[in-house]
């Protein structure tokens, strides 16, 4: 028995005579009125009825060809759907993060607000700097003989 590869193409020739010219004719005026079929679909429905195959074996090439494009499409939306989620839950789990450092943060600030609010004021005008540098020290004469001592050793 002859066997086909998956995808078979075969051509049809129109010959310049009557007969192949009007069926030609015939064949693009279906073609017009049927923009969804196409050329190779006429041909097999003629094949179909020429051959007399039963009903029932014409439908189920068809219903096989749709079940499989309704299966990949079911695929395709699943890939989808767990794309979606993972997306989703991926950022749902930064926000999340983004609010407690955000939560964080806030208490930080308060509590730096209160020790700031407890604490007096302590303000050092820069005048009063350079007068307690220019003040000189008296010197210990304890300290200056121990000092001396030290330098020694």
């Amino acid at each position: 028995m002859f066997q086909w590869s998956k995808k078979v193409v075969k051509s049809v020739t129109f010959n310049p005579d009557i007969a192949d010219e009007s069926l030609l004719a015939q064949v693009e005026n279906s073609l017009e009125t049927q923009p969804d079929k196409t050329f190779s679909d006429l041909c097999k429905e003629a094949l179909w009825k020429f051959l007399c195959v039963p009903e029932p074996v014409q439908t189920a090439s068809k219903t096989a060809n749709i079940t499989t494009v309704e299966q990949k499409i079911g695929e395709i939306q699943n890939q989808m759907t767990g794309f979606e989620e993972r997306f989703l839950a991926r950022e749902s789990h930064r926000l999340e993060a983004i609010e407690s450092q955000m939560m964080q943060l806030t208490q930080q600030v308060a509590k730096l607000a209160i020790i700031l609010n407890q604490q007096p004021p302590t303000y050092i005008p820069p005048d009063s700097v350079n007068e307690a540098q220019a003040i000189p020290q008296e010197i210990d004469p304890v300290i200056n003989r121990i000092s001396q001592f030290l330098d020694d050793f």
